[in-house]
């Protein structure tokens, strides 16, 4: 713990004698992105890591599309962990030794650890989602769509085209901050799971006990 707050009073001396030209770059760049979708009250165009200074529209874009994908992926494992610990699982058995679905543990520990799936499970999933990142889940120029993260790909639409301009950029919104969300709930669950062994089993929202 001493060691910790050493450490700490160290960078905060090092940030104290950073030069101002430094702050205010950052401040510069924010503004430039403050209309950009997300960038909402109270934080606006928030950006603690400084990973847009000096970024142009290109870099913003590409740093977008990874957290839209994220958020997705994220959202996805959420939805997942609220399933399968409300009892939820797929008929059948996972493999041809009789394993079911329901007998392999829930969270982290159905990929990690002694009661796994089988690794030629895990190589099919890690398969499944190659093959949707190379070949689907990605933006095919060409193909009529409209922003950073938009796969339809000419194909897909669900009634896109009957919103009107703002009720699109509402629901871009939405999946924004519904990923970003998603992200946090996620990392908490595994983190959650991580301590359950040192004694602490929380009783969560949603999810109830890990155990």
């Amino acid at each position: 713990m001493m060691k910790l707050a050493v450490v700490a009073s160290m960078v905060a001396g090092a940030a104290a004698f950073a030069p101002a030209q430094v702050a205010k770059t950052s401040v510069a760049t924010n503004m430039a992105f403050e209309e950009e979708l997300g960038a909402q009250a109270p934080l606006g165009c928030w950006d603690p890591l400084g990973l847009l200074n000096g970024a142009d529209q290109e870099r913003f874009d590409r740093l977008r599309y990874v957290e839209i994908k994220h958020g997705r992926i994220c959202q996805l494992a959420f939805l997942g962990q609220v399933v399968t610990r409300a009892g939820l699982h797929l008929p059948g058995d996972i493999d041809y030794s009789g394993h079911s679905f329901d007998s392999f543990p829930n969270g982290v520990a159905a990929i990690l650890g002694p009661d796994a799936i089988p690794t030629a499970g895990l190589v099919q999933i890690i398969a499944f989602v190659g093959i949707l990142e190379t070949a689907v889940m990605r933006d095919i120029e060409g193909t009529g769509n409209e922003f950073v993260g938009d796969f339809r790909n000419g194909y897909i639409d669900f009634g896109w085209e009957d919103f009107d301009e703002e009720e699109k950029l509402s629901k871009r919104a939405i999946e924004l901050n519904n990923g970003r969300a998603a992200q946090m709930g996620i990392l908490g669950l595994m983190v959650h799971e991580k301590i359950v062994p040192l004694g602490y089993d929380a009783d969560l929202p949603i999810i109830g006990h890990l155990v």
